[in-house]
């Protein structure tokens, strides 16, 4: 099969204004342009990166501008905008950053550019709570920043992959209607919602929002030992699962993402294409209510519960193996993950501990799931509903779609609820602080706690775990959080979501892919008749 080869075309009606920038062409030197076309399930909301915190501004932010350090496929870090970098004391980190870069606007980038995009991350309404521990950036000198925290905080560099300079210059000032081209305006339409200037491989040179997005690849874009030869990227968002697989099928895109479970075999069948997997890091869980059912406030009832689900017969038949089965919140490769955690399914075993509890006669509960939010979600809790029923708990399952279901879960409307999770930080303590730790209004522990587990000496370890800097100690205390937990039953563990990429034989996405699903598509290599 023949790779296209084309210039992009401008899109018509696209209300976009660029600043203009060395282009590149012809990224390979052979007279030949190379087109990727990929296909996302949605294309990002905004130009604005600070903007709104999801994957499609992730992917944006890794094709147009660059982060300090980004994740190795590994979960370690690799030097980026920032070259290398120490803890000069319990609180400061200093950033050494690389010279000789240049945003597409052609302003150069500098230790201020780093500043200000701390700054505004700690402005922005979906950025500001990850970035809580940061005090202030410093710049020492125009290649040198200090990056200050509140306390002692071991996930610096975590959150440096979340810091992808913006050019200060650039966005700064007024528009002719006097607004500030550095506002951050949630679902509206600013100056950075429809420009841009970054440091990365690619400029954006049209946008027509849910139509498609087009890129071009930067000349001056500071890393010469990418591997990358592609020199226009088209990227079309298709919602439909089964025509973004038929568009890669019958040769109309080259990429696509995500693969859904239910078309795996059938990509997995053409020749003409490749089909890429991995194990992600998205837990999907059951929390159960322990403030409405008092059975719940029993350990050996959640214990029961726990050895009732079939984690890896749900993986198998119902996601077609397109899971990872879980014992645990952490993910392979996360600092808190303990290899000794295992999935304990184990049917009499469950009914001897409702029996040892006093309710080998059962109870009835309600369960709610959302219906569209996690792939298969409303079958999972089907199939929970009836391994529950063995151990004669009478399930009153509703499943409602995802606009609906969480006002629902907000609410707390019903004994089990179901909620998939994604580490932020690409760190288990995010998890805990999220949906185990007892709740508490004032400060925001435990908001996606519905089940109401409270364990404050797992709570305590996790707020140590939190002050320490010494990788190795904190991810004993993290792991010895797992355990806790796992013999707690403190909630039902299912699985980690795989994820799935396809794409032609020519299209090399393999080295360029990740778990946390960034395709650093700057890098992608496209073979060439």
């Amino acid at each position: 099969m023949t790779f296209k080869k084309t210039l992009l075309a401008t899109l018509v009606g696209a209300s976009l204004t660029l600043p203009m920038a060395a282009l590149a062409q012809d990224v390979n030197g052979d007279g030949k342009d190379v087109t990727l076309r990929v296909a996302y399930d949605a294309d990002p909301v905004s130009l604005d990166i600070h903007e709104q915190l999801s994957g499609g501004i992730l992917q944006l932010s890794h094709l147009v501008f660059d982060p300090l350090v980004r994740w190795t496929q590994d979960f370690t870090f690799e030097p980026r905008l920032a070259t290398d970098w120490e803890q000069v004391d319990d609180t400061t980190m200093r950033l050494h950053l690389r010279q000789g870069v240049k945003f597409h606007s052609g302003n150069p980038f500098t230790a201020k550019d780093v500043v200000w995009t701390v700054e505004r991350l700690k402005r922005s309404p979906d950025f500001k709570a990850i970035f809580e521990p940061i005090e202030s950036a410093e710049a020492v000198d125009d290649h040198t920043v200090d990056i200050h925290t509140k306390r002692p905080y071991p996930l610096l560099l975590n959150l440096a992959t979340y810091i992808f300079p913006m050019d200060s210059e650039f966005y700064s000032g007024t528009t002719e209607a006097g607004k500030d081209k550095g506002e951050i305006v949630k679902n509206g339409n600013s100056f950075a919602s429809r420009h841009e200037s970054g440091t990365g491989p690619y400029r954006v040179t049209a946008r027509q929002q849910g139509v498609k997005v087009e890129f071009e690849r930067f000349d001056d874009y500071w890393d010469k030992d990418s591997p990358g030869n592609v020199d226009h990227i088209v990227m079309t968002p298709i919602s439909e699962n089964a025509t973004r697989v038929a568009a890669l099928l019958s040769g109309d895109v080259d990429f696509i993402a995500p693969v859904p479970p239910n078309d795996l075999e059938r990509v997995r069948a053409d020749k003409n294409v490749k089909l890429v997997t991995m194990s992600g890091t998205r837990i999907i869980t059951l929390q159960m209510n322990e403030k409405r059912v008092e059975a719940f406030k029993d350990a050996r009832v959640r214990q029961a519960i726990a050895y009732a689900v079939n984690q890896e017969a749900i993986a198998d038949r119902l996601m077609k193996g397109f899971a990872t089965p879980a014992a645990q919140l952490s993910p392979k490769g996360y600092s808190g993950h303990n290899p000794n955690l295992e999935p304990r399914y184990d049917l009499e075993k469950a009914k001897q501990l409702m029996k040892d509890a006093g309710y080998e006669d059962g109870f009835s509960i309600t369960m709610m799931a959302p219906n569209n939010r996690y792939v298969n979600d409303a079958q999972i809790a089907q199939a929970v509903a009836a391994m529950l029923a063995r151990i004669n708990i009478k399930v009153d399952l509703k499943t409602l779609p995802k606009a609906q279901y969480w006002g629902e879960f907000d609410d707390r409307a019903a004994d089990i609820m179901m909620i998939g999770w994604h580490a932020d930080t690409e760190d288990s303590a995010n998890f805990y602080q999220y949906l185990t730790e007892c709740p508490d209004p004032d400060t925001g522990a435990g908001q996606y706690n519905s089940g109401n587990y409270c364990n404050p000496e797992l709570d305590k370890l996790v707020e140590k775990a939190n002050l320490e800097t010494d990788r190795d100690k904190r991810a004993k205390m993290l792991q010895a959080v797992e355990k806790g937990l796992y013999d707690d039953a403190a909630f039902i563990p299912l699985h980690w979501q795989d994820l799935a990429w396809a794409a032609k034989n020519e299209v090399q996405i393999k080295p360029v892919l990740n778990v946390m699903n960034f395709p650093y598509l700057g890098d992608v290599v496209v073979e060439q008749d």
